[in-house]
């Protein structure tokens, strides 16, 4: 299965059956950017005016690409979640340090009861939607520079001791980054305090295929390995999301 023909599902018994389980539960959805675009509920016309003018910030097409497939994906979750149609969802941003709209933590002015979360990186993007926060984070295991320039900084000891233990440091590392931002995007951590949390007890290896799931502390993780892309995908919340298909391969193709 790959996400380029549908977004990618961990159980295809439970796809359409959102509402069943724990309500609070979120919905998850991980896929390539051009997947996304090509999905007959959405376009570029769904986004707002401010939406439009942050993805013509963009010097590169792919950016902007992958910026808004991430903002369109993030629709699609909610309105599985909220079983409404997606042209009625309007998705805004807002930083908590500065103020400003044009960036910082996503959220649904119109259904404050729900959280989202997005993420982008060259190509594919994730998100996710649930009555409960939620943090989803992708990242691409082949990129430029060594990820572990930063690790020092951002890993307790004794992740650090297990990462450059690995039989791929690098790859190992990118593991605990996409965990550790899903933190930051639900709130449990900042930039500052990441090294203060210790995520050693976690798998580092995600096999392609079945998503792992672990806890920490009160949080349920999920991590899985895009198959086609090699992108990291870590999410996690306070009960145990669920990893949905919204795009079928003929919608895809």
């Amino acid at each position: 299965m790959t996400t380029e023909g549908r977004i990618q599902s961990e159980d295809h018994s439970e796809d359409h059956r959102d509402d069943g389980g724990d309500r609070g539960a979120p919905i998850v959805a991980v896929a390539s950017a051009d997947a996304v675009l090509r999905h007959p509920e959405v376009g570029e016309h769904l986004l707002t005016a401010l939406e439009q003018e942050r993805a013509g910030r963009f010097r590169h097409e792919s950016g902007r690409i992958d910026f808004t497939a991430g903002h369109l994906l993030v629709r699609l979750c909610a309105a599985r979640l909220l079983g409404v149609p997606v042209a009625g969802l309007v998705l805004a941003q807002q930083c908590p340090d500065c103020g400003l709209a044009d960036h910082g933590k996503p959220y649904l002015p119109d259904h404050p009861e729900v959280h989202v979360s997005l993420s982008h990186t060259r190509g594919v993007v994730a998100a996710g939607a649930g009555y409960r926060p939620v943090g989803v984070d992708v990242e691409l295991s082949a990129r430029g520079g060594s990820l572990r320039a930063v690790a020092r900084r951002v890993l307790a000891p004794a992740e650090l001791a297990a990462v450059e233990a690995a039989p791929e440091p690098d790859r190992a590392f990118l593991r605990q980054w996409v965990r550790k931002e899903s933190l930051i995007k639900i709130g449990r951590a900042t930039l500052d305090t990441l090294g203060g949390i210790d995520l050693s007890t976690l798998p580092l290896a995600v096999p392609p295929g079945a998503p792992l799931r672990s806890r920490y502390e009160d949080l349920h993780l999920i991590d899985w390995t895009d198959p086609e892309h090699g992108a990291a995908v870590a999410a996690v919340s306070t009960a145990p999301p669920r990893i949905v298909a919204l795009v079928e391969p003929a919608a895809a193709g």
